[in-house]
């Protein structure tokens, strides 16, 4: 079993979070790869910076992972944590991400397929709405 590891942000912004629409028209939160000697937090900013093109300061102790099998003999976890714009030139890295945008609460859901990462989503919002002096 090959083992897999990803870290990402749940970007908030006036009631909104950033998703990105990856090549296959799913869209997804920010994530990617840990590179190198990265902490967890070092790949979550760089790769929703690359992503798109949003700098992102991380907010509050929020911490889950979403652990699944992308493909046969892998197993992936994938680290999220919470944050918010710094910048938002919002630009879609090419090759990798067709779309970038923030999507208010309730519309979010519309785009989201994956039970697991619906699931996040609302844990990152339910977060998010209880501690909304982090954010400001």
């Amino acid at each position: 079993m090959k083992y897999e590891k990803s870290c990402g942000i749940i970007v908030f912004k006036d009631n909104k979070v950033l998703m990105v629409q990856q090549n296959s028209h799913e869209w997804s939160l920010t994530k990617g790869h840990v590179e190198g000697n990265e902490t967890e937090e070092e790949t979550a900013l760089r790769e929703t910076k690359e992503e798109s093109n949003v700098d992102v300061k991380i907010v509050g102790d929020f911490k889950k992972t979403i652990t699944y099998s992308p493909k046969e003999g892998v197993m992936k976890d994938v680290v999220f944590f919470t944050g918010t714009p710094i910048s938002d030139d919002l630009n879609p890295q090419e090759g990798e991400i067709i779309a970038v945008k923030f999507f208010d609460f309730k519309e979010v859901f519309n785009v989201v397929k994956h039970k697991d990462l619906i699931n996040l989503i609302k844990e990152g919002i339910k977060y998010y709405q209880d501690n909304l002096e982090l954010f400001k």
